[in-house]
């Protein structure tokens, strides 16, 4: 288990995952040990009105699943074991001074709240909208997600150029170095799976998603967003943050608000965004969340980083 002090010997990145990572279950355990975790969760239902506590702790999963509920779940549950951390390092009579903070498509609002960029209640608010459009987006056009292992992006948009003929389907994620992720129409996404499995990939999973993120797809969800984010206060950053869209750093609100909206409907540059926190002097990356996907993900994009989940600090089971 990585010893807390440790942390703030190192040049320190926070991650924040997105969609994906919940589980029934996620939280609870920060929940009963955090004083300052709790009042992340009461403030949470206070905004939003929901018993997200018996949501994330019991479930149903179907219910947790549904990308309106998952949304503000998960960003509520990271910022809760972000805030447990500080707490914890108070106590210690230290501070949490991270180098640099990202997150992983939904996970970059709350990388936003983290460097103060947005307040909690206001994102809350925009990924529970978010959560909505994107659900009644995918309920005109169904589709949804899959991740594929171990074939060159070029082949990869090449068999969505062939599986196109069914429908809708692209390149949406650049994960890692051999983890690519489709997504699109049901029927071509099902077609592609099929010709990336025929093209040599070593392994093709449909993801638990039922929404086709990171897509045209979403393009009416981001001018929705555009329009939500135009009426929010947003302020400039207090740690550096590296976009999804271009893996490259945001400084000012403007091209914060572009971020946010369009995210949703264009790829996903992970790969980039953990290089350019690499090359900015990162040694160390902390996954502040539910789950471990991307202390994974970092380990293969940059290998002589170390990279830790909560797990690993003792707050997650």
């Amino acid at each position: 288990m990585m010893e807390l002090g440790g942390l703030l010997q190192r040049r320190l990145a926070l991650l924040f995952p997105g969609q994906g990572s919940q589980h029934v279950g996620m939280g609870q355990r920060v929940h009963q040990v955090s004083e300052a975790a709790r009042r992340i969760f009461a403030q949470a239902e206070e905004v939003l009105g929901m018993p997200l506590r018996r949501l994330c702790f019991e479930g149903p999963a179907e219910e947790l699943a549904d990308t309106a509920n998952a949304q503000p779940a998960i960003l509520t549950v990271s910022l809760a074991y972000l805030e447990a951390l500080r707490e914890r390092l108070r106590e210690l009579g230290a501070s949490l001074q991270p180098t640099i903070v990202a997150g992983h498509s939904l996970g970059e609002f709350t990388a936003l709240v983290a460097a103060n960029a947005l307040r909690f209640e206001d994102a809350l608010r925009l990924v529970r909208e978010r959560g909505r459009l994107m659900r009644e987006a995918s309920l005109e056009r169904p589709g949804g997600m899959a991740a594929v292992i171990g074939l060159a992006r070029e082949a990869l948009e090449d068999v969505c150029r062939q599986a196109s003929e069914m429908g809708l389907v692209v390149v949406a994620n650049d994960n890692s170095p051999g983890q690519l992720v489709i997504s699109g129409e049901e029927r071509a996404l099902q077609r592609a799976m099929e010709l990336a499995q025929e093209r040599g990939a070593k392994r093709v999973v449909r993801l638990g998603v039922t929404v086709a993120s990171h897509s045209p797809l979403m393009e009416r969800v981001a001018q929705a967003l555009a329009e939500l984010l135009a009426r929010i206060p947003l302020r400039e950053p207090d740690i550096p943050i590296v976009a999804n869209v271009t893996g490259k750093i945001l400084s000012t609100v403007e091209e914060i608000r572009r971020e946010l909206a369009c995210q949703v409907a264009q790829p996903v540059q992970w790969t980039s965004s953990v290089r350019e926190m690499a090359n900015r002097g990162v040694t160390t990356f902390l996954e502040v969340g539910p789950g471990q996907v991307l202390t994974g993900l970092v380990r293969k994009i940059q290998r002589d980083a170390e990279a830790y989940s909560m797990r690993d600090l003792g707050f997650e089971p």
